[in-house]
C-alpha cells in the first residue's frame, strides 16, 4: 500500500556521524568521527555493583516509574547541581533519555512552524536535526572563540524577535571552544530583556582539563539563578559522558511550569525514561566516587588531546589550524582555504580514517575545509596511525584536485 507521511517527515534529516558510522562499521578503519567516550575507561565493576544493588530489592524496581524521574536520583542531581552553583529543586527538573530526549522535548513544546531560533556558528549536528524536524527558522548568530559576538547577538534579537537561543558554550560540540564569562553574561542579559529563552546544553562541562578552582566561568543557568529575576536559561545535561552513554540518562531543569508541560510531553512519547537504569544510577551516586572518576578521565582525555594536537603541528600540516580545547572530546581542524573536507573524507575512508566533516555543524554558510576529530575513542597508541592516514588521504585528494586541473588545461 502506498503510505501517506506527514509533512513533518520530509524536514527529517539522517546523522552525518551515525551515517559514516554505518560506513566504517566492520573495517580496520580508526574512527575519529563519533563522539564517543573511550570504553576501557568506563567504570564497569562499580555499574555492575551498582545495578546489583538495584536488583537485591523488592520486584517494584522493576516496575513503572515516575514521569519525571526516580526521586532519589532527582534529588541526587539536585544536589550536585547545586555544589556546582546551580541551586536546583527536585520540581525544577525532569529526567529524561539522555540529553537528546531533552533538547526534543523542550523544542516540542515550545516551537511552532517558522518559530525563529538562534544558534552558534559551528552548533551541535543533532540540536539542527531536532530543530529541522519541528520546522524551525534557524538563524546563525556571529560567534568566536569566546561566544556568540554581543553586538550580531542583539542585532539578531531586534531584527528576528526569535523564541529560544540554543547553545553549547562549555566545550563546544564540533568547535571545542569556551564561552568567556562576559560573553555568557551578556547573553543573559540581553536575551531576558527581549524575552528569549535559552536552551543550555551541558554535555561535557565536568570533562575539564584544568582542575584548579576558578579555572572555568560559571555556567549560563548558574548566572542567570544567581540573578534574583526571572529565569530564562533552561538546563541540560547528561551521564552519557561521564559514566557511560548506554544508561541513557540525562536532565533538564528549568522553570517549574515549563517542566510541567515538557513531563506531559514526556507521557505521550515513553512515560518514563528507564527505571532500573535510574535506580542504578543512583545507587553508583551513592557508592561510587564519581567526582574522581571524573578527574582520571579528564586526566586521560587531556592527555590524548596533546597527543593528537602534537601530531597535526607537524610539517605535513601547515597551513592548517586549531585551537587546543580546555575540555570536552573534540578537537576542530581547519584545512588551508579551498579544501573540501565533505569530498575529503572518501580517501580517508580509503586510507582506514574516519572523521566528520565540518559543513553539516551549520545551519547555513557552511565552512567547507574544517573537520570534527574526536580524540577520546581512539586508544593514544592508535592516534599518530589516525594523523599519518589522514595525510596519506590528503595526498591523494590532492593529487586527485591537480589531475582534474591538468584535464581542464
Amino acid at each position: 500500500m502506498k503510505i501517506h507521511y506527514a509533512e513533518m517527515t520530509n524536514h527529517l534529516g539522517s546523522s552525518a556521524v551515525r551515517d559514516i558510522l554505518k560506513v566504517t562499521q566492520g573495517k580496520d578503519i580508526i574512527s575519529l568521527a563519533g563522539g564517543l567516550p573511550g570504553e576501557e575507561l568506563f567504570p564497569l565493576e562499580a555499574v555492575r555493583d551498582a545495578y546489583n544493588r538495584a536488583l537485591s530489592g523488592s520486584a517494584s524496581s522493576l516496575q513503572y516509574g515516575l514521569t519525571e524521574g526516580y526521586t532519589p536520583l532527582r534529588e541526587a542531581v539536585a544536589a550536585r547541581l547545586t555544589r556546582q552553583g546551580i541551586p536546583v529543586q527536585t520540581g525544577d527538573m525532569l529526567l529524561t533519555t539522555g540529553s537528546q530526549q531533552a533538547i526534543d522535548l523542550f523544542c516540542k513544546v515550545l516551537l511552532d512552524p517558522g518559530d525563529k531560533v538562534l544558534v552558534e556558528a559551528p552548533t551541535y549536528l543533532a540540536a539542527l536535526q531536532v530543530l529541522n524536524s519541528y520546522r524551525a527558522d534557524i538563524i546563525t548568530v556571529d560567534s568566536d572563540e569566546y561566544g556568540m559576538l554581543p553586538e550580531h547577538l542583539e542585532e539578531q534579537l531586534k531584527l528576528h524577535r526569535p523564541k529560544v537561543l540554543y547553545t553549547v558554550p562549555t566545550f563546544n560540540n564540533p568547535s571545542g571552544g569556551s564561552w568567556s564569562k562576559e560573553r555568557r553574561e551578556r547573553t543573559v542579559e540581553l536575551c531576558r530583556r527581549y524575552n528569549v529563552l535559552i536552551l543550555e546544553d551541558n554535555p561535557y562541562g565536568e570533562i575539564a582539563f584544568d582542575d584548579s578552582p576558578g579555572a572555568y566561568p560559571p555556567s549560563m543557568a548558574a548566572i542567570d539563578r544567581s540573578s534574583g529575576e526571572d529565569q530564562c536559561v533552561v538546563y541540560t545535561g547528561t551521564f552519557s559522558k561521564i559514566v557511560a552513554p548506554a544508561l541513557r540518562t540525562g536532565w533538564i531543569i528549568g522553570p517549574p511550569e515549563l517542566i510541567k508541560i515538557i513531563a506531559k510531553a514526556k507521557q505521550a512519547a515513553d512515560l518514563h525514561s528507564s527505571a532500573i537504569d535510574q535506580r542504578a544510577l543512583h545507587e553508583l551516586l551513592q557508592h561510587f566516587d564519581i567526582d574522581t572518576h571524573i578527574r582520571l578521565i579528564s586526566r586521560e582525555y587531556h592527555s590524548r588531546m596533546k597527543l593528537l594536537a602534537g601530531e597535526l603541528s607537524g610539517e605535513h600540516w601547515q597551513g592548517a589550524s586549531f585551537l587546543e580545547p580546555r575540555g570536552g572530546m573534540f578537537l576542530w581542524l581547519k584545512l588551508p582555504a579551498g579544501t573540501d573536507t565533505a569530498k575529503l573524507l572518501p580517501f580517508a575512508v580509503e586510507q582506514g580514517v574516519a572523521f566528520v566533516p565540518g559543513e553539516v555543524f551549520y545551519a547555513a554558510n557552511p565552512l567547507k575545509n574544517a573537520m570534527r576529530l574526536n580524540f577520546t575513542h581512539t586508544p593514544p597508541e592508535l592516534l599518530p596511525v589516525a594523523v599519518r592516514r589522514l595525510e596519506a588521504a590528503l595526498e591523494s585528494y590532492g593529487r586527485t584536485l591537480t589531475e582534474a586541473v591538468d584535464t581542464l588545461v
